[in-house]
């Protein structure tokens, strides 16, 4: 087996199991006003055509960058070939029109359906998925831009495939973004100019477009510190005139590609504006609102943090699956004093299941947690949108949902791919196949769009304190629901009563982690980042246990998928006995919250 072409191997089962069976988008979503016309059949073939494409185009250099990787000449990034092909199989598929809005010539998929396609771009080939952000800074610009702003460059980014950028972190800063430096200048009219260095940007030079879109947050002269003071600005490497014309290079220049552990095929750029020529922008619907409208690009961008990491892992399993299958090697352990006992595959072993199904029922759980996610997103659209007062719950829970997809995925996802290679042993290590890329490419998923501690510090002190814990208690409402129901009768007792024990260990966890706060906010940077991790191990736990159910159903309506339903009920069974569990422990640790470690000096580190 080779990494590349095949490494890939999509679960579309699950996929329309999680879409049509659990969450029924065929009739809460689908075909209704703003989205396009689709329905179900309509949507299980676009992702079958998707899951084509992404086996046949964009897997194959999926490899590539790590023999040949993109180079920097001239203030130019040159893309190796087979990634080229591969950014043009995506955009003459017409993949990128996808979730765009009719009113832009795009289909007007909802966000789960848009998601579940990003999961097979994703998981075929991460580094084309990153090429494709100037379809969601059309939508951004379409939201909050001017009409002239949308006139002038909306038309030209669709049609002709401009890259996009989302351009916040600069080298003294990093997670810091209020500390930005960088600054802006009015001009006169529309035309602001810019100044400073931003560092770690995503696709932010490459030759395969002919432009880039970047948005910039930058200090405008006289603005106030921290991220209030920040504004977000529209700059292009070329620069576009109001009539949607290219005209000739921008003040804006990649001066350094980074020497990355993975994930080589994403350029991650040096951006310097305004050195020696003026870097022109437009300040983004001519107000000034930077941190707020930014994070209409951020929101979307840890959404697909959090499916590239499910989508790795997914395919990291199915690898390691196949290979459990193939590779014989002992004795079934019940023979193991037989020395004539014939040698059996891998999967017959008990600690390799063991594995495997860590992994499988990860793997289902995130990919529920995060479809979840993206119905909910249907429901904010189909409410009126972002920030629309008709839209205000669903808002809520999306927002205090967001940081559990981001941080738990890319924290758990890291970890079971380790446990992915060691299903294949020395063979793992190798090269040969795909698990050790898999793991270089996925850890920067735990660091971009803000680490792993800034989830859990948004989720604690922003998205639950923002409402007093009203979204979450209204979530956990729905939790506890299911665990005092006969949801599934008889065969899924044991697991509602695993659900229902593991919602009140959450709540203890919770509730002694808001008594401490009195002592100190200390206790929060010190057991956040669990609390993040328990409450996305309860909700998946929650989602699991309602899929089983679903499961028992179909089952006796179609029995010729009855081994796919089977699975889905071990999934439950195993992660309600082997991870539900562990949040007693988890309340307990924060219960013994301390401070000590605050007061160990430096020196003793």
């Amino acid at each position: 087996m080779s990494s590349a072409p095949n490494h890939y191997k999509p679960n579309l089962r699950d996929l329309n199991f999680n879409l049509f069976e659990f969450l029924d988008i065929g009739r809460s979503s689908l075909g209704k006003a703003p989205f396009g016309d689709f329905d179900e059949t309509a949507a299980r073939q676009t992702l079958e055509t998707f899951a084509e494409v992404c086996l046949k185009e964009l897997a194959p250099s999926f490899s590539e960058p790590e023999h040949n990787p993109p180079k920097l000449e001239n203030g130019t990034v040159k893309l190796p070939p087979g990634l080229q092909r591969s950014l043009g199989a995506y955009y003459d598929a017409g993949m990128h029109q996808l979730e765009l809005p009719v009113q832009l010539g795009g289909m007007g998929a909802p966000p789960s359906l848009g998601w579940a396609a990003y999961e097979l771009v994703a998981g075929s080939n991460p580094a084309v998925a990153f090429f494709t952000l100037g379809g969601i800074l059309a939508r951004v610009i379409d939201r909050l831009g001017t009409e002239s702003q949308k006139k002038r460059l909306l038309p030209a980014m669709i049609d002709r495939r401009w890259v996009g950028t989302m351009v916040l972190t600069e080298p003294d800063a990093g997670s810091d973004v209020g500390a930005g430096r960088t600054k802006a200048r009015h001009v006169g009219g529309e035309v602001w100019e810019l100044e400073g260095v931003k560092r770690f940007i995503t696709s932010a030079e490459a030759d395969h477009a002919e432009n880039i879109i970047h948005m910039v947050l930058a200090r405008p002269e006289g603005a106030g510190p921290g991220t209030k003071g920040l504004s977000l600005f529209i700059v292009p490497k070329y620069w576009v005139d109001e009539n949607s014309t290219l005209g000739e290079r921008n003040g804006v220049v990649c001066t350094k590609i980074e020497d990355k552990m993975g994930l080589k095929g994403s350029v991650t750029c040096e951006l310097t504006f305004g050195d020696g020529k003026p870097a022109r922008g437009l300040l983004l619907g001519e107000v000034h609102d930077g941190i707020r409208q930014m994070f209409h690009v951020i929101e979307q961008a840890r959404m697909a943090i959090g499916m590239k990491s499910m989508a790795t892992l997914s395919t990291a399993y199915l690898n390691a699956l196949e290979f459990t299958k193939e590779r014989k090697q002992g004795a079934d352990l019940m023979n193991a004093r037989d020395a004539k006992a014939p040698r059996v595959t891998i999967i017959h072993h008990p600690d390799v299941r063991r594995m495997l199904m860590a992994q499988k029922a990860h793997a289902e759980g995130m990919r529920a947690l995060c479809l979840y996610t993206a119905s909910i997103q249907d429901q904010v659209e189909l409410q009126g949108g972002h920030r629309a007062p008709e839209a205000a719950e669903s808002d809520s829970l999306n927002d205090l949902l967001l940081p559990l997809v981001k941080g738990y995925c890319s924290e758990k996802a890291y970890e079971l791919l380790a446990v992915s290679l060691q299903c294949l042993g020395g063979s793992g290590y190798l090269k040969d196949y795909p698990m050790e890329q898999y793991i270089r490419d996925q850890k920067i998923d735990t660091l971009y769009e803000g680490t792993t501690h800034i989830q859990a510090l948004d989720l604690l002190l922003r998205k639950v304190a923002r409402d007093g814990g009203a979204t979450l208690q209204r979530l956990l409402a729905q939790v506890r629901a299911t665990a005092e129901s006969d949801e599934g009768g008889k065969e899924l007792e044991a697991e509602r009563a695993a659900l229902g024990k593991a919602l009140s260990d959450a709540e203890a966890m919770l509730g002694a982690l808001m008594g401490k706060l009195g002592e100190s906010l200390y206790h929060v940077g010190l057991q956040g980042n669990r609390v993040l991790m328990a409450l996305a191990e309860l909700l998946i736990g929650w989602l699991l246990v309602r899929h089983a159910a679903v499961a028992l159903e179909r089952m006796k309506e179609n029995p010729g998928d009855k081994s796919f339903y089977v699975g889905k009920l071990a999934s439950a069974r195993w992660y309600c006995r082997e991870v539900l569990p562990g949040l007693a422990h988890t309340a307990r640790m924060v219960e013994q919250s301390a401070l000590d470690l605050m007061e160990v000096p430096e020196e003793a580190f």
